[in-house]
């Protein structure tokens, strides 16, 4: 199954980027594989079901693609981490758009969709987690200031990146206000004075 579920995402991916959310069928989907609509549900049930692999199957690819980010210090792991979050391995970038807006129609499903809110919890925790682990681990060498609580710090790192994901798509913002702006908060605001690193440019003068 594993070749034949591979096919089966690859194909939802192209189907949501062509198509999006809200209009999207099973039979948009077959057609981007050489399976049958039929075959498709022998795979799947439902477009929701199907759905749902789909945001699995991403989750696993985020967390390979995102977590243990490289570094020496805490702080040049955190501007890692967040580097990663707001630079997609799409390079193309109407594709990129498009599959964002995709995404952001299912986060709007959320509120009403459990099997959906799960899942995107599941994106949220897990970034969360990868921040908290190297903020802690900062604070514990010293390259962190020790009055951060690491669960607030994630949580704001985690919100701001995903406010600045919506603002892209929502309303064409360039991302590289969120990354000048998240370099400026962990290099002035949660990094212990004295800590060797390399001066980042964050904004005009």
């Amino acid at each position: 199954m594993s070749e034949t579920r591979d096919e089966i995402m690859s194909a939802t991916y192209r189907a949501l980027c062509a198509h999006g959310y809200a209009d999207l069928t099973m039979q948009d989907i077959a057609d981007e594989t050489e399976l049958s609509k039929a075959a498709l549900h022998y795979h799947y049930d439902s477009k929701q079901e199907l759905l749902e692999s789909f945001l699995d199957f991403l989750y696993d690819e985020f967390t390979e693609r995102v977590g243990d980010p490289e570094g020496e210090t805490a702080p040049e792991r955190l501007r890692a981490l967040v580097e990663k979050v707001l630079s997609p391995p799409v390079e193309d970038d109407d594709e990129r758009v498009a599959f964002k807006t995709a995404i952001l129609e299912l986060k709007a499903q959320a509120p009403y969709d459990e099997g959906i809110r799960e899942r995107l919890q599941r994106f949220d925790a897990f970034l969360h987690d990868e921040f908290e682990t190297v903020l802690a681990d900062g604070i514990e060498s010293g390259a962190i200031r020790d009055e951060i609580d690491p669960d607030d710090a994630a949580r704001f790192l985690v919100t701001a990146l995903d406010g600045a994901s919506t603002k892209q798509v929502a309303v064409g913002q360039d991302p590289d206000c969120a990354r000048r702006m998240l370099t400026a908060y962990i290099e002035r605001t949660l990094t212990a004075d004295g800590e060797d690193r390399e001066p980042q440019e964050v904004g005009p003068e």
